[in-house]
């Protein structure tokens, strides 16, 4: 499969020996020769890029247990998906690539950084403008620094992560060109995005924006604070920011998969609507550079790795779950069988084209994806309330999800999430390793009671509701990392069924925390431990 000519631009985090630089040559040049941040407007206008042109999704989706093998004969592929799917030190460049977004995450961070410079000297309590330009700032910085280090590091938890290797945290414009920077360690950076959060959500607000939505709004705040203390185990913080966002009436914010239904079937029209900008669910919305869409839409695109049948069947959206059977979904997944596709999909990206020369049909490859959405945020107290052990609560959430996203009218107990998952084994305790289920071990680093527990139960279920609804978009990978899933990587054969082990990704595996991209590593920086 040829793909279109890409152009690349390049933002690499300096240490030593490397020269900071972006698109712009924002840090290319001494600080002197930038542009005067001095105005309200030139402030808010920084901060429009200080989100991410790349992104995490295809990736992450693709390291993730929602991928199989379809088999060295499908010839749709090539060595940047064969890396990431294989969990290998990705070399290759590639507008997905673990490197392309750490650039586009420091360039980001960069931008907010010298918004808030400003911000600051021009006085940030001057007005409620110049307050809430401060808090986007805050929270795209704690933002960026927050994937960066669930992406290139180990999982948070309480244990270890005093110890483990973080990321460089960020904290102002560059003042000279080549400075050094030291990794520090995973609970230094959670310390200092929870600083920078809790600075800022006293000051967000909406008044600033045309459109709220494509930008750090009270909502979106709240929903990243959600899942950040949902991530740094601090389970009753999780669950009162999850509330804040949600209101008193969960249901009537969350994604109405009913009206899906109504809608023509369309993978365009879907996934147009899934990014709609006036619907409640979408709280936060980040334009990016990127073939996710081809890669989880109705193509052929690395059709070698696929959420196929079998994973889907077995696993996730197409399994005998809670509410019966895939068919009670409102909007049931599409089911793509040919010729080297195997392939089953919720429609959420859209696939964007921009084109840098019409004539030559050369240019970008774009979507637009949702950061935060209240279908998130709900699934998010949800597990607050089990780790609190406030069953009943985490039922009502599982409840209301599972009554928006499906046609069924039954009401969840913790007596019956854990009679149903009573009733499964375990994925690949079979005889050959490889046979799904849709229950999975769990080893957080964090204390859970034993398996068969009621609170063992209501975790694989929000894991699994949680699953489906963040499908195609990566997240899963985030909870594979927190709950230490093992995940195998398999051969579908002719049959549909699994017909070859070639790895395991243990719990404790290295390779969980991606290697950090080999243009930093060049200059001495302190890989990740393999």
């Amino acid at each position: 499969m040829k793909r279109s000519n890409i152009l690349n631009t390049v933002f690499a985090l300096a240490v030593t020996g490397m020269t900071l630089s972006s698109c712009n040559d924002f840090l290319d040049t001494m600080p002197d020769n930038r542009t005067t941040v001095n105005t309200e407007d030139k402030a808010k206008s920084m901060l429009v890029s200080a989100y991410p042109k790349n992104t995490y999704m295809l990736f992450c989706e693709y390291m993730s247990d929602n991928v199989d093998d379809y088999g060295e004969n499908n010839p749709e592929t090539d060595r940047f998906i064969d890396q990431v799917y294989n969990w290998q030190d990705v070399t290759e460049i590639d507008n997905d690539s673990p490197e392309s977004y750490w650039e586009a995450s420091y360039g980001a961070i960069a931008n907010a950084n010298q918004a808030l410079a400003a911000i600051n000297e021009m006085g940030a309590d001057k007005n409620e403008t110049l307050r809430q330009a401060k808090a986007e700032a805050l929270l795209s910085r704690a933002y960026n620094h927050f994937m960066l280090t669930n992406i290139f590091c180990k999982n948070y938890n309480a244990t270890t992560s005093s110890k483990d290797l973080g990321i460089p945290y960020m904290e102002g414009p560059e003042t000279k060109l080549s400075p050094n920077y030291e990794r520090g360690t995973v609970a230094e950076d959670y310390e200092k995005i929870a600083r920078d959060l809790e600075e800022a959500l006293p000051l967000v607000g909406d008044a600033n924006y045309t459109v709220p939505k494509y930008h750090f709004n009270v909502k979106a705040a709240y929903a990243f604070a959600s899942r950040f203390y949902l991530y740094y185990e601090k389970w009753d913080k999780a669950a009162e920011y999850a509330s804040l966002c949600l209101g008193s009436s969960p249901k009537s914010v969350l994604r109405d998969w009913s009206e899906v239904a109504k809608m023509t079937t369309s993978f365009e029209a879907e996934t147009q609507h899934y990014i709609d900008a006036s619907l409640n669910s979408n709280l936060l919305l980040i334009t990016a550079i990127s073939g996710v869409a081809l890669a989880e839409g109705p193509y052929r695109y690395y059709s070698r790795y696929s959420h196929g049948n079998y994973v889907a069947t077995y696993e996730d959206c197409k399994a005998t779950n809670l509410w019966g059977s895939y068919t009670a979904f409102y909007s049931r997944p599409h089911t793509y069988s040919a010729t080297n596709l195997d392939r089953v999909l919720f429609y959420k990206l859209p696939y964007l084209f921009e084109y840098t020369d019409p004539v030559a049909k050369i240019g970008y490859y774009r979507t637009v994806y949702p950061a935060f959405t209240t279908d998130e945020v709900l699934l998010n107290r949800a597990e607050a309330y089990i780790m609190m052990k406030e069953y009943d609560k985490a039922a009502a959430d599982l409840t209301t999800w599972m009554q928006n996203i499906t046609t069924t009218k039954k009401v969840l107990t913790p007596e019956m999430v854990k009679s149903f998952y009573d009733g499964a084994t375990y994925s690949y305790d079979d005889a050959s390793k490889m046979g799904s289920t849709v229950k999975k071990h769990l080893h957080p680093a964090f204390a859970i009671d034993k398996e068969g527990s009621v609170q063992e139960s209501m975790l694989q279920a929000v894991l699994g509701f949680r699953r489906i609804e963040s499908m195609h978009t990566g997240l899963r990978w985030f909870d594979v990392k927190r709950y230490g899933i093992e995940i195998v990587r398999r051969v579908i054969g002719s049959d549909g069924k699994p017909a070859k082990l070639t790895d395991v990704l243990k719990t404790d595996d290295n390779r969980r925390a991606i290697q950090i991209p080999s243009k930093v590593l060049s200059t001495g920086f302190t890989p990740n431990p393999r």
